[in-house]
C-alpha cells in the first residue's frame, strides 16, 4: 500500500470512529486504539505534505501559539434568552406570545451549559469562528474550534455561505480525566464543565485546547446563502443531516401544558446525562412567527430559558483525609455517608484548603449540606449546626506530609500547604519529569510513560535513581528494544555533564525557575557554594526576592534533598557552572521577544540577553527597555510603539549582539 493509500485509508477509518463516537455515542474502538492511528497519519502526512487534506482528522490536533484573539464582529448577533424560573412563568410567555401569534407551536430542547460559539463556512469548508463575547463581537478562536473532533472540516451540499451556532461543552469524564491531572500536579481544580470548557476554548495554544476534550451541540442556522426554514425544527434536522451534532433529545409540541411536562421530564433526566445542563430551552418553532414577534435589544420574545434549581442533599462527614499532589500540595477530602445527588452517588468532596474549612467551620461528625449544581465535582456548601455532634473539635491540618513526613510549608500569599520533601512518592512521578525535561537535565527519552514504567517496576524512586541505571535493567522491561534502551543510558550519562544552572532548575525548588536557576549558578559558581548561601546572600543576586530566598533555604535544609544530593555527588553528577557573563552591554536592561525570530529560538535569544546582564520578560510594560520583533509580530509590538519603548528588529539584534564590548 503507498502512502497516499494507506493516509487516505487512515482517514476514512478516523473520520468513521469519529463518526460513532461524536454522533451515535457508540464508540468502537478506544481512545488509545484510536490516538495511534491518527499519530500514523501525522507522521505520513509530516513525511509527504502534499498528502494533507483541508479535512484531514489531524486538522483537529492545533497548532503554534498565538498572542492574543482578534475580535469578531458577528454579522448576525448572538443574542442571549431571557431567563424564568417557574412554571407560571412559562405560561406567562405563552399568554404574550398567544396575544401576536394564535396557535403558535414550541420546541424544547436542552439548555447545555458550554460557551456559545459562531461557526462560518465557506464553500463547504470551515472559515472561521468566535465566542459569543457580548452578542455583538466575540474573540476569533478558530485554530482553536478546529480541535474540536465534532465540528465537520468540510460539508457537502451546503450553501456556499452558512453560519451554524453551538455550544461548546466539556462531559463529566473528560472533566474528570482533566481534574485528576491537575490535581496531580498541584494545579487548581476547575469548579465544573462549564468553567473547565470556557477555559479551553481561550487557550493561547491550541494545543492545550486539543488536549482537553471539548464537543459541541448544534443548535441554530444563524445564516445561510441558499437554503431557507420555515421551521426551526427543520433546521436542526438539516444540521444534523449534514455531521452537525445536535442536541440529543429536540421536540415540537402545541400548547404550553405539554411545554411544562417536557421541562419537568428533562429535569429528571438531569443526573442521567454526561454533560451538564442549568435548564431547558423553549422556542416558537416557526420562522415567521418569530419575525412578527421580534426582540428587544438584548434578547428575542420568541423564547425564554427555563433554569433547574440546583438540588441538595444532607449527609454525614465521616472524616477528613489529606491527599498529596504531584506537586506537593495537601488537598483535604471530606469523606462522606454516599448519598445521590443529581444523578450520580456521591461519598467524597474536596474541601480545597485549610481556609476553607475555617470559613465553613467543618468538623468531623458534622452534617453537611453537599450540592453538584451542575458541577461534575461534589462541594459543601454548609454545616447543619444543630445536627453538630457534641464533642466535635475544629480541624487543623498536618504539620508534616501524611505521605513522606517532611515539614509542610505555606508560601507566602498562598492558601495552599505544600510538602518539602525531595523524595516524596507521592509526587515523584512529577518530580522525575521535571528533571529530565529539557530546560533541567534534558534527559531525551524519559517521557512520562517510560518514567512511569520505571517507577512501577522499583527501579527508580528518586532522580539519584537514573544514574545507577544499566543497560540490562532496561532490557528486562516492556518498550525497551537494544537501541532504545542504549540511547536512553546514553543520555542519561550525558547529562551528569550538564551546567550547575540546569541541576539547581531540575531540583524543582519553589519559586526557582530557568532564569533564577542561571543567576543562582552565575552568582555561586558551585553548588556547595550555594547550599552554603546565607538569605542576605540569596536576597543579593538578581531575580531572587524574599519568598524565593526562602524557598531556597527551606529546600537545603531538608534531610531527603541532602540525600540527594549526596547521591547525585556520588554518581559525578556536575556541580560546578560552566556559565558566565560574555559581557554587562544589556545590565540593568528589560528586554521583551514577540514573534518568530529565524536565527533564535526564544530560549536562545534569551539565553544570550541574559549572558549579556540583561533580563528577559513575558510582558511588556513601562519598566521595558527593549522589544526585540521578529515576523508577525501581535499586540506586543503595538503596546510598545504606544508606549515609546526602543523595538529591534532581528538583524538590529543580531547586530548588537556582535558588536566588541
Amino acid at each position: 500500500m503507498t502512502a497516499k493509500e494507506r493516509a487516505a485509508y487512515l482517514r476514512e477509518r478516523l473520520f468513521y470512529y469519529a463518526k460513532l463516537y461524536y454522533e451515535e455515542d457508540a464508540p468502537a474502538i478506544s481512545d488509545y486504539e484510536y490516538d495511534l492511528l491518527m499519530q500514523e497519519l501525522r507522521r505520513i502526512e509530516a513525511e509527504n505534505p502534499e498528502l494533507i487534506t483541508p479535512d484531514s482528522p489531524t486538522m483537529h490536533v492545533g497548532g503554534a501559539p498565538v498572542e492574543g484573539f482578534e475580535q469578531f464582529h458577528h454579522e448576525v448577533p448572538l443574542q442571549s434568552l431571557n431567563d424564568v424560573f417557574s412554571f407560571e412563568e412559562v405560561e406567562a410567555f405563552d399568554r404574550r406570545v398567544r396575544e401576536v401569534i394564535a396557535e403558535p407551536a414550541y420546541v424544547v430542547e436542552l439548555k447545555i451549559d458550554g460557551l456559545s460559539v459562531a461557526l462560518e463556512y465557506q464553500d463547504g469548508f470551515f472559515l472561521r469562528g468566535a465566542t459569543r463575547g457580548n452578542g455583538e463581537v466575540g474573540e476569533d478562536v478558530t485554530q482553536n474550534l478546529r480541535t474540536v473532533r465534532s465540528i465537520p472540516l468540510t460539508l457537502e451540499n451546503v450553501p456556499g455561505r452558512l453560519v451554524v451556532r453551538g455550544e461548546v461543552y466539556m462531559d463529566h469524564h473528560a472533566l474528570e480525566v482533566l481534574n485528576q491531572k491537575r490535581e496531580e500536579e498541584g494545579q487548581p481544580l476547575f469548579a465544573n464543565c462549564r468553567n473547565a470548557a470556557a477555559g479551553s476554548l481561550r487557550q493561547l495554544d491550541s494545543r492545550v485546547t486539543a488536549s482537553r476534550a471539548l464537543d459541541i451541540f448544534c443548535f441554530n442556522v444563524q445564516s445561510s446563502s441558499d437554503v431557507n426554514f420555515v421551521r426551526h425544527s427543520e433546521s436542526l434536522d438539516w444540521l444534523k443531516a449534514h455531521g452537525f451534532k445536535v442536541s440529543p433529545t429536540y421536540r415540537v409540541f402545541q400548547n404550553i401544558s405539554d411545554v411544562c411536562e417536557e421541562i419537568r421530564r428533562l429535569g429528571e433526566m438531569r443526573g442521567k446525562l454526561s454533560f451538564d445542563i442549568d435548564g431547558a430551552v423553549v422556542k416558537v418553532d416557526s420562522l415567521s412567527d418569530r419575525e412578527l414577534l421580534g426582540a428587544t435589544s438584548k434578547a428575542p420574545r420568541w423564547a425564554v430559558a427555563y433554569k433547574y434549581p440546583p438540588e441538595e442533599k444532607a449527609t454525614l462527614l465521616r472524616d477528613i483525609v489529606v491527599s498529596v499532589g504531584r506537586m506537593g500540595t495537601l488537598t483535604p477530602n471530606a469523606v462522606l455517608e454516599p448519598v445521590r445527588v443529581a444523578g450520580s452517588l456521591v461519598s467524597r468532596a474536596s474541601l480545597h484548603n485549610e481556609a476553607y474549612i475555617r470559613e465553613k467551620d467543618i468538623r468531623i461528625g458534622d452534617t453537611v449540606i453537599i450540592r453538584k449544581a451542575g458541577d461534575i465535582i461534589p462541594e459543601v456548601v454548609t454545616v447543619v449546626p444543630e445536627l453538630r455532634p457534641e464533642n466535635a473539635a475544629p480541624y487543623a491540618m498536618p504539620a508534616f506530609c501524611p505521605v513522606c513526613g517532611a515539614p509542610v510549608s505555606r508560601i507566602e500569599g498562598e492558601a495552599a500547604l505544600r510538602c518539602t520533601g525531595a523524595e516524596c512518592p507521592a509526587q515523584l512521578l512529577r518530580n522525575l519529569e521535571h528533571f529530565a525535561s529539557r530546560a533541567a537535565m534534558d534527559i531525551e527519552g524519559l517521557g512520562e510513560a517510560v518514567t512511569e514504567q520505571l517507577m512501577k517496576s522499583g527501579l527508580v524512586t528518586s532522580c539519584a535513581d537514573l544514574y545507577d541505571l544499566r543497560l540490562e535493567d532496561l532490557l528486562k522491561l516492556d518498550r525497551f528494544a537494544q537501541k532504545s534502551a542504549e540511547n536512553l543510558i546514553r543520555s542519561i550519562d550525558e547529562s551528569r555533564h550538564r551546567d550547575l544552572s540546569r541541576l539547581i532548575c531540575a531540583f524543582g525548588i519553589r519559586q526557582v525557575g530557568e532564569r533564577a536557576a542561571r543567576s543562582l549558578a552565575r552568582a555561586f559558581g558551585t553548588l556547595d557554594r550555594l547550599m552554603s548561601a546565607t538569605r542576605e546572600e540569596l536576597l543579593a543576586v538578581e531575580d531572587i526576592g524574599g519568598i524565593t530566598a526562602d524557598c531556597i533555604l527551606e529546600w537545603f535544609s531538608q534531610e531527603q534533598s541532602q540525600d540527594v544530593i549526596a547521591r547525585l555527588r556520588a554518581a559525578g553528577v556536575n556541580f560546578e557552572s560552566e556559565e558566565s557573563p560574555v559581557d554587562l552591554r544589556f545590565a540593568g536592561l528589560t528586554f521583551v521577544l514577540t514573534g518568530s525570530l529565524e536565527h533564535f529560538t526564544r530560549d536562545k535569544a534569551a539565553e544570550e540577553i541574559e549572558k549579556r546582564g540583561g533580563r528577559v520578560s513575558g510582558s511588556v510594560s513601562k519598566k521595558t527597555s527593549v522589544v526585540v520583533a521578529g515576523e508577525n509580530a501581535g499586540s506586543k509590538l503595538e503596546k510598545a510603539r504606544n508606549l515609546g519603548i526602543r523595538v529591534m528588529d532581528e538583524s538590529e539584534f543580531l547586530k548588537t549582539l556582535q558588536e566588541e564590548s
